[in-house]
């Protein structure tokens, strides 16, 4: 046994084991609890960072102190291969996206082998892998043939200088990120999803406790995300009717202008009307119009998603149209909105200044009327500022409203909802924030979609037999559109019906599609003939699923998703797949920058300042080397903010349980870790020390009886076995939770205890000497399993048979808990004196008389006679003189 603790040395021996014996490779096994514990699989970025460290060793600590309790674990890894950045970085490094991730997937592995995670390999699953992304394609076409699945058209951002779709993302004030021209909005065909037919059973899951599928194991604020992005919603659909016809002759929308509104007991206040930029009104009103016809090019150019439209300044312009009010028949005017979608509802809205805010600023900014139609309490209306009542639903009446005045929402609703249905222009309707999921995508590296374009045929997919269509991996896309729409070999294919040439589908899957399954194909990796099978019958639904926050909304509502397609299609038999979700918090380190004026941030590595540092380490100034003084804050860890830390770079230092044991030790799982460099360097001391009390005490634990029974104990022997065993409750109590910091907190109390320990020579004092360190060993052995594990077989604790992953998690001795002896605070006349041991089993009358015999006592009471002794049980004696 080296004298000195050597990381490197240990934890490649320690992997070289666990190689050789294949230890963590697990199949089904009836006879054991299963338990399947997954973190969210990563994108081959090139390198881990320390979020993937984090994450993956909380994973590994659950998953190695289950398999001590006897249960049979399954935790796999896989990579999220295809999408844009690939293609980025193929465009930018003229390689194919292949050759990149591929590349990437052998490095990212490399690093997670170096840190000694308890992966089985032998389950790896690549979502850019045919024999993966086949199912892809063959759930895809399942869902097509059941109607879950179907063609439409949809609206994109393009860029017609590089020719193709650009992510919202990718649109940077109107224009595409790498050319710069003005992006064009296009109405493309594209394949969707139905996933708003689920959407009240995703609701249910989230919000419904009596629900037999309810999330309970979910963070509260996940359940709340998922809740408002499903987004339900209760109102009325109702239409404006016009005479409004097209060139043709033809009524625009066969004459009815529909919206969707909450608040149908507000529909007398109705202003006007505005429209999305692409609604056939506008098109039509922008006919002969150059303003609103330049006004809704403009719109068009913005982002598409709710977020953009929250915080874009609320414009329109009038288009001269009218619709008529369905209850008054009243003149209501059109105007074009750029916060209005049409991919949301109708892509209409009624404009109700005086009880909703947007409208009331809409209103006030272009001099529409606003008309107070609900009162709350007889508060005094102002169209000078928007105040709250204005749309208070609860407390409202209406009044102004003829039939309506004196009703409350609830009721108001109702009335309009049968006025309308008894004039045939509307009824009550539940609509969904939540929209049909469009998974086509423009771009090459990606899943192929499954269809084959024939003239004579129309839309065809591809015939099972002919699955997985082959994405070919050797292109290397330049920017001028997707490189299969060049690429004659993979275009040109016999129409499957009538044998003709056709074209297939260049479209790609959205990479969401990837991921939204593959914790179930970890269960069945190698299974050619079906996309599921017996192992996810054993392993599913998962028992803890570990990832960030930012995945919170779209990837699980989408796995939760595709899990229920795959239910009703009689694949599985579960309709949720993750049991327990923990969200890990994000990693937290001191940035410097410098803010120009007018300027953004500019950020600088630690090692380009010259930094002053108080005694604790904490930063008190720093400056560039020129002088100029730089800022100071603790911010997400991130390379583009020069404070991200090489996770390689600290195991090659320190060693990997080092990097383990900090990230667990320095914060709550759930809660954000404020990277130190101090307490990395405590943890790397930490673990000297456990090294060192090995090779001190080696022999003596090495000949130690192996457990206690039959043996003579001296009170400090017991003293120490209670504490050891007081401390392995609390730990075992918070490994049951998950509270990893304090589990890591208990172990350093283990090893202080054994510290301070003074044998006696005895074979009692050595075997609790032992025993102690055998626990200290397996309670940390879950987050740094590299020095644990060599200590183990250093010391002869395998001698017994097993190695420390099947060692067994240690038994709590009641026993050992119980004292013999308790000490007690001595107080004389209510100050403290010192302390008194007593026998546990004492009662009052013995305490009393040890007490007051004792050397304190009759130093301090100076001869006096106790006139009364009080007695706190198990805390203090006081004497009264």
């Amino acid at each position: 046994m080296n004298e000195k603790y050597v990381p490197s040395e240990v934890e490649a021996a320690a992997q070289a084991h666990w190689r050789s014996t294949d230890a963590y490779r697990v199949s089904e096994d009836a006879s054991r609890a299963k338990f399947y514990a997954c973190s969210m699989l990563p994108y081959p970025s090139g390198k881990l960072h320390m979020g993937h460290v984090r994450n993956y060793t909380i994973n590994d600590m659950l998953a190695r102190q289950l398999r001590m309790k006897g249960m049979n674990v399954l935790m796999p890894m896989g990579w999220d291969a295809f999408g844009l950045p690939a293609e980025n970085a193929a465009i930018k490094n003229k390689v194919p996206p292949a050759k990149w991730t591929y590349d990437n997937i052998a490095h990212m592995k490399e690093q997670m082998q170096a840190m000694g995670l308890a992966i089985d390999w032998s389950r790896e699953v690549a979502t850019c892998d045919p024999k993966y992304y086949k199912w892809n394609q063959w759930l895809f076409l399942k869902m097509l043939e059941a109607g879950i699945c179907e063609r439409r058209t949809q609206i994109v951002n393009w860029d017609p200088v590089d020719m193709t779709v650009l992510a919202n993302e990718q649109v940077i004030d109107g224009h595409g990120w790498r050319s710069g021209a003005p992006v064009e909005k296009r109405e493309i065909p594209g394949y969707y999803l139905n996933i708003v037919k689920y959407a009240e059973e995703l609701l249910s899951a989230v919000t419904n406790p009596e629900d037999p599928e309810y999330l309970s194991g979910w963070p509260e604020r996940v359940r709340l995300m998922q809740e408002n992005w499903i987004g339900k919603s209760e109102g009325v659909r109702f239409a404006f009717p016009h005479t409004i016809h097209d060139d043709t002759g033809a009524l625009i929308g066969d004459g009815k202008l529909y919206v969707f509104t909450t608040r149908a007991d507000t529909i007398m206040g109705v202003t006007f009307c505005a429209v999305a930029p692409e609604h056939p009104l506008a098109t039509h009103a922008a006919k002969g119009n150059p303003a609103l016809d330049a006004f809704i090019a403009a719109a068009k150019a913005g982002g598409t998603t709710e977020a953009e439209l929250a915080t874009r300044e609320k414009e329109g312009l009038p288009t001269g149209l009218m619709v008529i009010h369905p209850l008054t028949g009243a003149q209501i005017p059109v105007w074009v909105g750029n916060y209005v979608l049409m991919s949301y509802g109708d892509g209409a809205v009624m404009g109700v200044p005086a009880h909703d805010e947007r409208d009331f600023a809409f209103a006030r900014k272009y001099g529409l009327e606003i008309k107070q139609v609900v009162s709350v309490n007889g508060e005094t209306f102002s169209t000078d500022a928007w105040q709250e009542w204005y749309g208070d639903k609860q407390r409202g009446v209406c009044i102004e409203s003829g039939a309506l005045d004196g009703f409350g929402m609830k009721e108001a609703v109702s009335r309009v909802a049968e006025l309308l249905s008894a004039a045939n222009l509307g009824e009550k309707k539940t609509t969904w924030r939540l929209r049909d999921w469009g998974v086509s995508r423009q771009r090459y590296w990606g899943t192929p979609i499954p269809i084959i374009h024939c003239d004579d045929c129309g839309v065809v997919p591809v015939p099972e037999k002919d699955l997985p269509v082959v994405l070919p991996e050797d292109l290397i896309p330049d920017g001028s559109g997707n490189p299969l729409n060049k690429h004659a070999a993979f275009l040109n294919v016999g129409c499957p019906k009538c044998g003709k040439p056709a074209k297939r589908e260049t479209d790609t899957m959205d990479t969401f599609v990837d991921s939204s399954w593959y914790f179930m194909r970890y269960c069945d990796p190698t299974n050619d003939d079906r996309m599921v099978a017996g192992g996810t019958d054993y392993w599913m639904p998962m028992d803890q699923y570990i990832g960030g926050i930012e995945h919170a909304i779209l990837h699980l509502l989408y796995a939760r998703f595709w899990t229920k397609v795959m239910r009703d299609l009689k694949l599985v038999k579960f309709s949720e797949p993750f049991k327990n979700l923990l969200t890990q918090g994000m990693v937290l380190k001191g940035a410097f920058f410098h803010k120009p004026e007018d300027a953004g941030k500019n950020y600088y590595w630690e090692h380009d300042l010259d930094i002053e540092r108080d005694a604790h380490g904490n930063v008190v100034s720093a400056k560039l080397k020129d002088g100029t003084p730089v800022s100071y804050e603790m911010t997400t860890m991130s390379k583009s903010k020069n404070n991200g830390v090489d996770p390689q770079a600290l195991i090659d230092r320190y060693g990997a349980d080092t990097a383990r044991l900090f990230v667990m030790f320095a914060s709550p799982p759930e809660q954000t870790l404020e990277w130190n460099d101090s307490g990395v360097e405590g943890a790397h001391r930490f673990l000297k020390r456990v090294w060192a009390f090995g090779v001190k005490h080696g022999e003596a634990v090495k000949a130690a009886a192996d457990g206690v029974a039959g043996l003579e104990l001296s009170a400090p022997a017991k003293a120490l076995r209670r504490e050891v065993h007081v401390l392995l409750k609390q730990v075992t109590y918070d490994y049951e939770r998950m509270q990893y910091n304090t589990v890591v907190s208990g172990a350093m109390k283990l090893l202080n205890a054994l510290e301070g320990f003074a044998m006696d020579g005895g074979a009692g004092s050595a075997a609790v000497l032992r025993e102690g360190f055998s626990v200290l060993l397996r309670a940390l052995y879950p987050a740094c399993p590299h020095i644990t594990q060599g200590l183990w077989t250093d010391l002869g604790y395998a001698a017994t048979g097993k190695q420390l992953l099947d060692a067994g998690w240690p038994a709590v001795d009641e026993s050992a808990l119980v004292q013999d002896e308790i000490e007690l605070v001595l107080q004389v006349l209510g100050k403290t004196r010192g302390s008194v041991l007593v026998p546990a089993s004492a009662d009052k009358a013995a305490i009393e008389a040890i007490a007051v015999a004792s050397p304190e006592a009759v130093r301090w009471m100076e001869g006096k006679p106790a006139r009364k002794v009080v007695v706190v049980p198990g805390r203090l004696v006081n004497i009264v003189v």
